[in-house]
């Protein structure tokens, strides 16, 4: 179910060994433990995959029609 999440691991691993072996840590303690936190549960990888998108490029501060800057 997250083969490519484990591929994503293993581009970002080519790129900085360092965090690339910290999400790999991170992601076995996922799989191991049971989170309660809301907020800290497991996402599916429709989510991971726009989490990771162009939709993350933008940031909007306020209501439309009424921002500081666009957005």
């Amino acid at each position: 179910m997250y083969s490519d999440i484990i591929d994503t691991i293993g581009f970002v691993s080519k790129e900085d060994p360092e965090v690339g072996a910290a999400m790999d840590k991170e992601l076995k303690r996922q799989q191991q433990n049971l989170e309660l936190i809301a907020s800290e549960n497991v996402v599916s990888p429709a989510v991971m995959a726009a989490m990771g998108s162009v939709l993350t490029n933008k940031y909007a501060e306020g209501y439309p029609g009424k921002r500081y800057y666009g957005g």
